[in-house]
């Protein structure tokens, strides 16, 4: 039976799996590359496309050795990147730069100029992203670059979000009017959207920085979702990774979107894709506009749905973090959690360590934890870490609730549910719901998804989310937990909303720590 191989690109690696029409994931590899930070920036965050594309021969080779599968017998290739990760480029459509990754938060004045341009001109746009640009998306990104690379400017030929860049390198695409873009990546992060015909009006872009005077006429090419085929792979790059030339490639999409695919993601369903970051994703057939999320884009997850994306801008960045400046691990750090209550810390911790992406999109907030005394450990933040990126996503499915959005069931998918059994369980508690974990890593299952479609192998995605996703395991809400995360959640709420926003109406803030010193003490009881 035939045999296909997803990819994904993550934030420091990229994983291949091949994927069999019937059996699922027969075999995986990953290869890392270099992410390039400044100490004197912490805004800075680039990645090479040279390296990334070595890491992926690397991990392909290593994936068909593994499994034992000869590079020919497979038929179709599919893949999935970071997002928003925008790299400009010149002619053949070669690299001027690196990829401005997606945490690279430099461009927050020129978000906050686009957003604030967008209101005064009553431009519909900005209420299809959640009312606020961020400065992790394209439009912000390419401003920037164009602001800061004046001797670069002339040799400018286009910008190509990461999924596009790989996609069309791959098939050999070397003309934009050559290109089929996502509509996942165009549509969330670029303000793109057919029903206004593409993008704002040139005399909007304008208005933001004459800089951008005849870009959006630069960014050619077809815009489409994944079930449509970007290209066929080139015999150059079929040669560098072992595979058999003219292979189709799909459309590709954000990993978050194609992640929640490869979790059997169906409407009614919220994913929540906890890695480096969060991403949130769910669809619905019908669907409102959701004030602070990340977009609300038609065929991004599915071709047949609305897509809706929201997210916590870091994740396991901050447990790393803490385990960093306690000159640990993780893994170190997590040994005994499974033996802490529900808010025996004391502490409440806002997971702003990287901005704000969802509800607030503020990317100049920090972390902050409140209840601090002499005793308390780096354990204990971790725990109180997981707690807050719990009590963060609530907040972000709330809102998305209160705007139409189902919820029926929670899955947990991305790398680190896999290996955190103690971040489910809060979650669940949390959430005071059943948490759903894939009994597996479905990292790069949504792009073996994709392959499957575009060699012909299924038809339809239920099809082949029927035939290769990974089962579901349950994580039951503890009754007592979740009631007291109930009330340390309305604490959490009072203080993200006043804390997180200038214009905040005030808050009675006093209560919060003598309440964390009472729920702490009744948990050691």
């Amino acid at each position: 039976m035939p045999i296909v191989a997803g990819v994904d690109f993550g934030t420091l690696s990229v994983r291949v799996t091949l994927v069999h029409s019937q059996q699922g994931p027969i075999g995986t590899a990953s290869a890392e590359y270099p992410l390039h930070r400044r100490r004197e920036d912490p805004d800075y965050a680039t990645q090479s496309h040279d390296d990334q594309m070595q890491a992926l021969v690397k991990a392909t080779r290593a994936v068909l050795e593994r499994a034992g599968v000869a590079g020919e017998g497979v038929v179709a290739l599919a893949l999935d990147t970071t997002g928003s990760s925008v790299i400009p480029v010149g002619a053949n459509l070669d690299p001027l730069d690196e990829y401005y990754l997606w945490c690279d938060h430099r461009a927050k004045s020129e978000a906050e100029e686009i957003t604030a341009k967008a209101h005064a001109q009553g431009l519909e746009a900005i209420d299809w992203c959640g009312g606020v640009y961020s400065h992790e998306w394209g439009w912000a990104k390419l401003l920037h670059w164009l602001r800061h690379n004046p001797d670069k400017r002339g040799q400018f030929v286009t910008a190509l979000e990461h999924c596009d860049m790989v996609a069309a390198t791959l098939a050999g695409v070397t003309a934009t009017a050559d290109l089929k873009r996502s509509v996942c990546a165009m549509g969330h992060k670029w303000l793109w959207n057919p029903k206004w015909g593409g993008f704002p009006p040139e005399e909007f872009l304008v208005s933001v920085d004459p800089l951008l005077a005849g870009i959006a006429s630069k960014m050619g090419g077809e815009y489409l979702t994944s079930n449509h085929i970007a290209g066929h792979l080139s015999p150059k790059w079929a040669a560098e990774l072992g595979l058999h030339a003219g292979i189709p490639i799909p459309v590709g999409a954000f990993d978050a979107h194609w992640d929640a695919i490869g979790s059997h993601i169906r409407e009614g369903d919220v994913v929540n894709v906890v890695g480096t970051s969060t991403c949130i994703i769910a669809m619905a057939r019908q669907t409102e506009l959701v004030p602070g999320v990340c977009g609300v884009v038609p065929g991004s997850v599915h071709p047949e749905y609305t897509g809706i994306e929201a997210g916590l801008s870091a994740t396991g960045d901050i447990f790393e973090a803490i385990a960093r400046r306690a000159g640990s691990s993780v893994a170190a750090l997590s040994q005994g959690l499974e033996s802490y209550r529900a808010g025996q810390t004391g502490l409440l911790r806002l997971s702003w360590d990287n901005g704000d992406r969802t509800v607030l999109v503020n990317p100049e907030l920090g972390g902050i934890t409140l209840g601090w005394n002499l005793l308390h450990t780096a354990q204990d933040e971790l725990f109180a870490a997981i707690e807050g990126t719990a009590f963060h996503t609530r907040i972000i499915l709330e809102r998305m609730a209160g705007h139409g959005v189902r919820v029926d069931r929670v899955i947990n998918a991305g790398g680190i549910p896999q290996k955190n059994e103690v971040l489910n369980q809060v979650y669940a508690n949390v959430l005071n719901k059943p948490v759903l974990v894939p009994a597996g890593v479905p990292t790069s299952l949504g792009s073996g998804i994709f392959a499957l479609l575009a060699a012909g192998v299924y038809s339809t995605i239920e099809a082949a989310q029927q035939a290769v996703c990974l089962q579901l395991r349950t994580v039951q809400p503890d009754p007592a937990s979740a009631a007291v995360y109930e009330e340390l959640y309305q604490h959490y709420r009072s203080a993200y909303f006043a804390l997180g926003t200038r214009s905040a109406e005030p808050a009675a803030l006093g209560a919060i720590l003598p309440a964390l010193r009472k729920i702490a003490a009744r948990a050691v009881r």
